[in-house]
């Protein structure tokens, strides 16, 4: 093998290195949201929330949504072409799962009156908790296009870098969702 291909191998795809990017920006979002959360923890007049359930139920489809992506790399990467069908349908399926529980999370805080208006806990969960279901939803459009991708495309190459990335991507939505949940739990609570 020449010296310019080994060099080419040791470098980050463009791809890998532009999500790494949008990753280090959300992080900075979101540790900026609870940092403000912090703060205005302790104004008089704050209050306090309990999480409702469907977020922890929510929290085990995302976990299970991780597993099940890696999976389908893994298929993919053995290019056994019909299991990865299959796992990309099943975390496409938990990834819109997960969204449904959060909305189904939503109403509960609703019902409890817990709203925008006044101070508390509950205008900070609304804005961080949508903001990451923002990001899900992102990550279900990807998935929606890769699923449709691997029965309507043709595979030549079997570069599994577009998987890579959007796995990637996958994974630190769950871990963020994660960091979340703990930090509303310990912090807000």
């Amino acid at each position: 093998m020449s010296t310019v291909s080994l060099e080419q191998q040791k470098k980050m795809h463009p791809h890998k290195f532009t999500l790494w990017v949008a990753i280090g920006s959300i992080v900075m979002m979101f540790a900026g949201l609870t940092s403000a959360f912090i703060v205005k923890s302790n104004q008089t007049g704050w209050k306090s929330v309990d999480l409702p359930k469907a977020f922890y139920i929510s929290t085990a489809v995302i976990l299970i949504s991780s597993i099940t992506f890696q999976v389908a790399l893994g298929f993919f990467k053995n290019r056994e072409m019909n299991k990865y069908r299959s796992m990309m349908g099943i975390t496409l399926l938990l990834g819109v799962a997960f969204v449904v529980l959060q909305w189904f999370g939503f109403q509960d805080l609703w019902a409890q009156g817990i709203t925008f208006k006044g101070s508390g806990a509950g205008q900070f969960l609304y804005v961080i908790f949508g903001l990451h279901a923002i990001h899900v939803v992102g990550g279900i459009i990807t998935l929606l296009v890769m699923f449709i991708k691997a029965f309507v495309g043709k595979t030549k190459l079997y570069s599994s870098v577009p998987i890579e990335v959007a796995a990637v991507y996958w994974h630190f939505v769950d871990f963020l969702w994660i960091y979340l949940l703990v930090f509303f739990l310990i912090i807000g609570g």
